[in-house]
């Protein structure tokens, strides 16, 4: 495979977990079988993972994170300093917690991170491998200026400079793996869309516009050392816990700062429902960035038709040229272990559509693929 990712034909990552992979974890969590056999019952679930992503078309591979409890937990188990503590953050006035990144001492990179997970994919298929990190602004934002214990860092620079190291040591090991394809899942930067999240940053003496740039410097100096032949895309998100989402709000907000700002090559954007807004945002994209549109909801069973995703793609084409933009589900299959409300079925034919679109909108592109059932 010679073309350069983002492909035409595009997933955000995660996939649901199979019946046989959740029973594995609840039969080794209760003691009944030994780490060997969770890790067999893993491999062999990101075998057929790979199998299907191949069948429906796609050029790009991932391990649909299997390996991992969520989005973020794989990066929290691999990095020393890492633990989870309670949301603080209440945008919604229920003042409910959930379980969010927290450093309990000095952070530091003692293994790889999806450095393995890299690997197996490689192993296993000769189309091009991603692998997904979580932004490093998840590992404030829930917490704010408490998401690191009293004592353990001076201030948030300092904190923040050790995120940024870690990342660049893993993009490095990544690169000499052979790696090209890195994606960032963001989330606080798509939340500060949402005119309600802004308010209640202001709410707990925060500016959310200086928010907003820090975190745009955040995730540049993250990549300030990464490979020349590594192309970095950025997720948004604005939630996926069981099809659920937390945030509403067009791009217009983030824009400038982050279409403009960023050091990454594509941003996959969720575009499924009108709570994402419209096309217009993406008039700001510096550069030669590529759009993936997310038109695919993940969240239930209903698709639109190809007809309908190509209308909205000749949309996009008036504020962004057809040969930057592509197309893919609006966010993963399964953010947690629990998956979303769709079934294996219903993934299977939605990231079909996509291929089979992308097949149709982009014509004889190597990165639009052809499912084999139809070669």
């Amino acid at each position: 495979m010679t073309h350069r990712p983002p492909f035409r034909a595009e997933h955000v990552g995660s996939l649901l977990r199979p019946r046989a992979l959740k029973d594995a974890f609840g039969a080794f969590g209760r003691g009944e079988i030994e780490r060997p056999a969770l890790d067999q019952a893993i491999d062999s679930a990101i075998l057929d993972a790979i199998r299907l992503q191949e069948e429906c078309g796609l050029q790009v591979i991932t391990d649909g994170e299997f390996r991992r409890g969520s989005w973020f937990l794989g990066f929290v188990d691999a990095v020393a300093g890492l633990t989870t503590a309670p949301s603080t953050f209440d945008f919604k006035g229920d003042h409910a917690a959930w379980q969010c990144p927290y450093a309990d001492r000095r952070l530091e990179r003692v293994r790889g991170i999806a450095t393995g997970e890299f690997d197996f994919i490689r192993s296993h298929t000769d189309r091009t491998p991603k692998v997904t990190l979580p932004s490093p602004t998840a590992m404030h934002f829930w917490r704010g200026k408490d998401c690191y214990a009293p004592g353990t860092y001076r201030d948030i620079e300092t904190y923040f400079a050790d995120l940024a190291r870690i990342y660049q040591q893993e993009l490095a090991e990544l690169e000499a793996l052979g790696c090209v394809y890195v994606q960032i899942d963001e989330v606080p930067i798509a939340m500060l869309c949402d005119p309600k999240v802004r308010d209640a940053i202001a709410a707990r003496g925060e500016d959310p516009e200086a928010l907003l740039r820090r975190y745009v410097a955040l995730v540049n100096e993250t990549l300030a050392e990464r490979p020349g032949n590594m192309v970095i895309g950025m997720h948004l998100c604005r939630g996926n816990y069981k099809g659920q989402w937390m945030a509403s709000g067009g791009y217009d907000p983030v824009a400038d700062l982050l279409f403009g700002g960023l050091d990454v090559d594509a941003f996959f954007l969720e575009y499924d429902s009108d709570r994402a807004g419209g096309f217009e945002p993406l008039a700001a994209l510096d550069g030669d960035k590529i759009a993936v549109l997310g038109l695919v909801t993940s969240k239930s069973p209903d698709n639109p038709s190809a007809d309908d995703l190509k209308r909205r793609i000749e949309e996009a084409s008036q504020f962004v040229p057809l040969e930057r933009l592509a197309i893919s589900p609006q966010c993963g299959f399964a953010s947690s272990v629990a998956g979303n409300p769709v079934t294996e079925a219903d993934e299977r034919a939605k990231l079909s559509l996509v291929a089979e679109v992308a097949a149709a909108v982009w014509p004889g592109d190597p990165g639009a693929g052809v499912a084999e059932r139809n070669r």
